[in-house]
């Protein structure tokens, strides 16, 4: 058995439960549910500027991703997060995700994750593989500056953030009969209230899937 370490995040992060479903179908109803924790610091004194846990939308594309991981046709798996300033709505209430949302409404900057940790369903940091993932990206002071207000996991056909291939339709239009090989996967997506991030902060993502 591996390593064990009692995991770290303070008492209001303990006891989420986050979750990632993959919907094959519409008829598919999930028992899973998801959240992320956003964490926004001064880059010099560490003060605590902004902390928001969010729920995610699973989108139909996560199935999409899904079929071809478990076929083996897909290399890679989920390997970046992408955040933008492209909500639609009230800055302070912006419109509901949907699960039909292939791209980010406005992309500002895409970045891997600065850490992959497996844990048990009580929160414990494990080094064997659980069905529990904690996802986490840090942007630092000079990326991703802007009033941000979306964000998406991404399973992408580049390991380069700065290659892009974005799916043109959705959410309106969504058609799932179009080829999306080697095109941009858009699993998970959530909008939330204007988070105004300075060059002098630096934001942490962590997103929980449970599979």
């Amino acid at each position: 058995m591996g390593q064990v370490r009692r995991e770290q995040l303070g008492r209001a992060r303990e006891g989420m439960k986050l979750g990632m479903a993959m919907p094959f179908d519409a008829a598919f109803t999930s028992p899973y549910k998801g959240r992320l924790i956003l964490e926004m610091r001064d880059a010099r004194s560490d003060e605590l500027l902004h902390y928001q846990t969010l729920d995610n939308i699973i989108t139909k594309d996560a199935g999409i991703a899904s079929a071809a991981h478990y076929t083996g046709d897909l290399e890679g798996g989920l390997v970046m997060l992408a955040i933008g300033t492209g909500a639609t709505g009230n800055l302070l209430n912006p419109d509901a995700p949907q699960n039909t949302q292939r791209k980010l409404n406005n992309e500002i900057q895409r970045k891997g994750f600065a850490s992959k940790q497996y844990r048990t369903a009580q929160g414990v940091a494990v080094s064997y593989y659980t069905n529990v993932v904690d996802f986490t990206t840090t942007f630092g002071e000079a990326e991703a500056v802007g009033p941000l207000n979306e964000m998406g996991l991404m399973v992408t056909a580049s390991q380069n953030p700065a290659s892009q291939a974005l799916i043109a339709n959705g959410p309106n239009d969504y058609d799932a009969t179009i080829d999306v090989t080697a095109k941009d996967l858009l699993v998970n997506y959530i909008t939330f209230a204007v988070v105004s991030k300075p060059a002098t902060a630096v934001l942490s993502i962590t997103w929980r899937l449970s599979f």
